[in-house]
């Protein structure tokens, strides 16, 4: 996805949902090649899976590709 994708998806994302997604703890965007890759903390998979039918859509308009998400369990998180 490149940087104009994301801000498009990001912006639409906000103003589609309220603000931020209920249940997103962190969200993080980073360079990975020549793309953009994010990283996200969300309460559960059960909240991410709640909000994808938000994302999907906003995605597809903007013509980006996304991999399928990759799920861990979050052993610990600190904020300092």
């Amino acid at each position: 996805m490149t940087d104009e994708q994301y801000h498009a998806i990001n912006e639409k994302l906000m103003t589609t949902s309220g603000g931020e997604p209920d249940g997103l703890i962190m969200h993080s965007c980073f360079r990975e090649g020549e793309g953009l890759a994010v990283f996200d903390v969300w309460e559960s998979q059960e909240k991410f899976e709640a909000m994808a039918p938000v994302l999907m859509p906003i995605v597809a308009e903007a013509n980006a590709e996304l991999g399928p998400p990759q799920f861990v369990e979050m052993v610990d998180y600190v904020v300092p």
